[in-house]
């Protein structure tokens, strides 16, 4: 079986299951119950992976009991539950919200931490992921959103018990935002825009690296410095991949 016919065969069960998933939807309109015995459904919902369940339970609390002591962790385990079934949209606008209302919260750290997990999934589209198409001159303004999450747990809540894990997530993302700017580099180069493709190269030095795209970056600017007859940038550029890459090719010409 050609890897075509391999995409195409999984492509369709995704979208069968995707199909699938619309029935959990389908659920019994929420009773009218105290915010108590409804959050306990809203737990156990989460528990099993209910997820869709879970946010109709949830909503209709953070609806209906907009102040009651329980509100806040009616909110941040929506948020999780919007995280887990992707809706991206609704996540963002209810930790937007939630950082708005309540900026000193003791699991603020949580919310720049889940704000940011849904920038990155929207970022890891499945279906172009599967058909094998290069996304990587798409705009990366979720990745860039994801990152700047990411650096305030580092920077402002060391302590976190996700600023680990941010770390990680940060090269991962920096990678990813440097792929960009190397793709926009090239589409440059082609059209013979030396100076700027020369520049967004240069971007990726100074701010992604080290990340993999750093030694095509710099090959770019020694492309483009050549042919814009500048030879002392050249030769500088030279010297920086001499340093950190003695095994590069170009140093043998």
């Amino acid at each position: 079986m050609d890897k075509l016919t391999l995409r195409a065969l999984v492509l369709a069960a995704v979208v069968s299951l995707a199909g699938c998933s619309s029935s959990d939807t389908d659920i019994e309109k929420v009773p009218d119950r105290s915010a108590q015995a409804l959050f306990v459904d809203a737990r156990e919902a989460l528990d099993n992976g209910l997820y869709q369940k879970a946010i109709q339970i949830l909503s209709a609390i953070d609806s209906r009991f907009p102040f009651g002591p329980i509100s806040h962790q009616v909110q941040l385990d929506l948020l999780f539950a919007y995280y887990k079934t992707g809706n991206s949209e609704q996540g963002i606008a209810l930790a937007d919200r939630f950082l708005r209302l309540n900026p000193k919260h003791a699991n603020v750290d949580y919310v720049y931490y889940m704000r940011a997990l849904i920038n990155v999934a929207t970022e890891e589209n499945l279906f172009q992921d599967l058909a094998g198409i290069d996304r990587s001159d798409r705009d990366p303004s979720a990745s860039r959103d994801a990152f700047k999450d990411l650096r305030k747990i580092v920077d402002e809540y060391p302590d976190s018990k996700y600023a680990a894990d941010a770390r990680k997530r940060m090269i991962a993302i920096k990678s990813r935002l440097a792929q960009y700017e190397l793709a926009v580099a090239k589409f440059y180069l082609k059209r013979e825009a030396y100076v700027s493709a020369a520049n967004r190269a240069r971007y990726i030095v100074e701010y992604y690296a080290p990340t993999q795209e750093t030694e095509a970056a710099l090959e770019l600017m020694v492309e483009c410095y050549q042919a814009l007859g500048l030879d002392e940038l050249k030769r500088n550029t030279l010297q920086v991949i001499a340093a950190n890459y003695p095994n590069n090719p170009l140093l043998n010409n």
